[in-house]
């Protein structure tokens, strides 16, 4: 509607006035939970010190490593869609803020219009066929009286938080999956390596045992046993193979390789598994507030911020809206006229709109913006719940896998004495080839779980890393108190 230009220019300072108010819906406060000061770490009888979280990696020393986790942040595709989801958001953030700005837009339209004849609405001797030529600017703008427009670019804003901390989830995920992955690697070559000497003694048994056979010394269920131990041996052998071949083919796409590579994987490598677990460390300190650094938590809260932002914005459709607009120009019958001031136009206007029946339509939006924001506390609770699991059960871990692992190397040390005192006993004709052949299977199966156990335990130390957000940048995210 057409407002006179006194009332408008009223209407437009109280407009200003009101949008100094505050905006209507709940303001976010960060939801209070009871969360330990400190967090227990396990005695431990290996190394422990301050860790670099940004980096953990470069704590094992091993540059072919290092080199891995460069490739992979450059080249994997899921880190590559976050990067993708991350721009979608931020291109509709900056879209929600340009609501707040006035728009301008030039207008150029010529026509051309014939009027019938016979219809009775030409006069005499007028001429059928008209032109007009229109060039000109035209605003509008809404004022943002209750904070709609406000809330709306609170919600985007948080959702594009939201997003880079999803981000930082992949890039977590994906250091913690590929260095767990090398180390698998390094623990199936190690294994691999055991299989082969293993075969080779089995082999070199087994040929005793016939050349024994043959001279009648032992009997058929000795040769049996031995013959069945060398096709353990070689089971043993190409299932490391094949655990190798797979864990190669999973880094090539970790480390987002072409297919042609995955299909035909080469994988450096650098320190034996020996080697990485002697550069093993466990942190000496850790608060319970690192955990505020972990991108998933910075994530559940962004979404619960953007969450809260969306009830005040589905409030303010309760109250009156006001749009201004205005138009000026030029118009003319012939185009050499168009630029003269006789030609000039203009307008102004603007537009109060207060909403008094939708059937319920405003409260319904209202009802679902406060579902979704209980929704997303519980989801923020949710995944503080889940971070103080995956230290505390990390912590568990490399508590539990230190002593297993001190544990198999007692066992170890042990079965190497009985394979020792076994192989006397039979070549001093006190014990048949049976004890022997036991003793190096019982010797065999120590050697390859103490292996799993270097493993295990450098997984479950990059698992504590992960647990504290460890790799990526939490600083570049602006979090709400």
């Amino acid at each position: 509607m057409m407002l006179h230009p006194k009332f408008l220019l009223t209407a437009m300072a109280a407009s200003l006035a009101l949008a100094g108010c505050a905006s209507v819906g709940p303001e976010y406060k960060r939801p209070s939970l009871d969360v330990p000061t400190a967090l227990v770490i396990p005695a431990t009888q290996g190394k422990s010190s301050a860790v670099d979280y940004m980096a953990w990696w470069k704590g094992f020393n091993d540059p072919v490593l290092n080199a891995l986790l460069e490739e992979a942040h450059f080249n994997n595709q899921d880190l590559l869609l976050a990067a993708g989801r991350v721009e979608e958001a931020r291109a509709l953030a900056a879209g929600t803020n340009s609501n707040r700005y006035p728009t301008v837009d030039a207008n150029i339209t010529p026509t051309k219009l014939r009027t019938s004849q016979n219809a009775g609405l030409l006069g005499a001797g007028a001429e059928p066929v008209s032109r007009d030529y229109k060039l000109g600017l035209s605003a509008s703008y809404e004022f943002d009286l209750w904070g709609k427009l406000a809330r709306a670019d609170e919600a985007a804003r948080a959702r594009l938080l939201a997003q880079e901390a999803n981000q930082g989830v992949v890039l977590t995920s994906l250091y913690s999956s590929l260095a767990q992955s090398y180390f698998t690697l390094r623990a199936s070559d190690a294994q691999l390596a055991l299989a082969e000497v293993t075969l080779k003694t089995r082999h070199e048994n087994l040929r005793l045992q016939q050349k024994l056979y043959a001279s009648g010394t032992i009997g058929e269920i000795d040769l049996h046993v031995a013959d069945s131990e060398e096709a353990a041996a070689e089971i043993s052998l190409a299932q490391a193979k094949q655990s190798v071949a797979n864990t190669e083919s999973a880094l090539a796409v970790l480390l987002g390789r072409s297919p042609a590579a995955v299909a035909a994987p080469v994988i450096a490598r650098g320190k034996n598994i020996d080697g990485l677990y002697g550069q093993l460390t466990v942190p000496a300190d850790l608060r319970s507030d690192l955990l505020a650094r972990r991108p998933d938590i910075v994530m559940a809260e962004q979404s619960l911020i953007a969450a809260n932002a969306d009830i005040g914005q589905a409030k303010a459709q309760y109250f009156p809206s006001l749009k201004l607009s205005s138009g000026v120009g030029y118009e003319s019958q012939g185009l050499k006229d168009l630029i003269n001031p006789a030609s000039m136009l203009w307008n102004i206007g603007a537009n109060l709109t207060q909403p008094i029946f939708r059937a319920g339509a405003i409260g319904a939006v209202v009802s679902g913006a406060e579902a979704r924001k209980t929704q997303a506390l519980a989801q923020y609770v949710q995944t503080v719940q889940g971070a103080f699991k995956d230290v505390h059960d990390s912590l568990s871990n490399v508590a539990a896998d230190e002593q297993i692992y001190i544990s198999g190397q007692r066992r170890v040390a042990a079965l190497k004495d009985s394979l020792r005192l076994a192989e006397l006993r039979y070549k001093n004709g006190y014990s048949s080839y049976l004890e022997v052949l036991n003793a190096q299977r019982d010797l065999w199966q120590g050697q390859v779980t103490l292996i799993d156990t270097q493993r295990a335990h450098l997984s479950a130390v990059v698992s504590l890393y992960k647990a504290v957000g460890g790799g990526w940048d939490a600083s570049q995210i602006i979090t709400t108190k």
